[in-house]
């Protein structure tokens, strides 16, 4: 056989051999390892940031000295996170492990945070004033740090389109949250108020998404689901005195994270 037809053979090899290699790989393979960045906004659908609650003030005195001896009812309204955050956002890192061309376990590190605001949480009533005045909250900004770990299950074996559906338990540590609480029509003000300490939450959720691939080791992807993160440890050293001890019992949520990812496989 001469050089040219050697040659001509192993193009002929070569090139029926391209298609199959930069075929892309679907779903994933037993023992093959992922990583994927994803993030996107997530939107509460229940959930307080604080209750109500209506809190006799015999004495304004000690928050405005020109206020001494007049009394007040404090009536404070439920905010829920809308209210108080809008849309949290978030950004995750993860690693996944296949176990067979449909399944896998994934572990994943998320930070997430939303913007606090200034907003009306409640009013004053004051009746040597006939009046009630507006009372306004200004709350610290929400940051956490989570781990998830979970199971996801791809509803097909090949193809370029890959859509799953999954499952995930969670921890969260939530930064503290302080807060500003203002009267301004009296001049009262109760700056830097302990409101939540450090919180441990535990979590869970379901998933709902699809993986589009794009390259042979590279995919795209879009995901929501539902997700409930747990109370956060209130801290009554503060408020407790004004008798709105009960307020900060709470901080669970439920939303729905939207989330665009990149995948690579290895």
């Amino acid at each position: 056989m001469n050089k040219n037809a050697i040659a001509a053979g192993t193009f002929l090899a070569t090139a029926l051999c391209l298609p199959a290699l930069a075929a892309p790989s679907g779903t994933p393979k037993a023992g093959e390892l992922s990583f994927s960045l994803s993030g996107g906004p997530e939107f509460v659908l229940d959930g307080d940031v604080h209750g109500g609650t209506n809190a006799p003030v015999a004495d304004l005195g000690p928050l405005n000295p020109s206020l001494a001896g007049v009394a007040a009812t404090l009536q404070i309204q439920s905010r829920d996170y809308d209210d108080v955050y809008g849309t949290l956002y978030a950004v995750q890192g993860e690693f996944a492990y296949g176990l067979d061309r449909q399944s896998e376990l994934f572990g994943a590190l998320t930070y997430g945070w939303a913007d606090g605001g200034r907003l009306q949480v409640g009013g004053a009533a004051v009746p040597a004033l006939n009046t009630t005045l507006p009372v306004f909250g200004r709350f610290d900004d929400y940051k956490y740090w989570g781990l998830d770990a979970g199971y996801r299950y791809f509803l097909t074996d090949g193809g370029d389109f890959h859509p799953y559906v999954a499952g995930r338990a969670s921890v969260q540590w939530v930064d503290k949250i302080n807060a500003t609480f203002t009267i301004p029509d009296a001049n009262i003000a109760l700056n830097n108020v302990r409101f939540y300490g450090d919180s441990t939450v535990w979590g869970a959720g379901l998933d709902v998404g699809f993986l589009w691939q794009a390259a042979p080791a590279l995919s795209v992807g879009l995901e929501t689901g539902l997700r409930y993160s747990g109370d956060l440890n209130d801290d009554d050293a503060d408020i407790g005195g004004l008798g709105l001890a009960s307020i900060n019992n709470t901080g669970s949520r439920w939303s729905v994270p939207v989330k665009a990812s990149v995948r690579f496989t290895f």
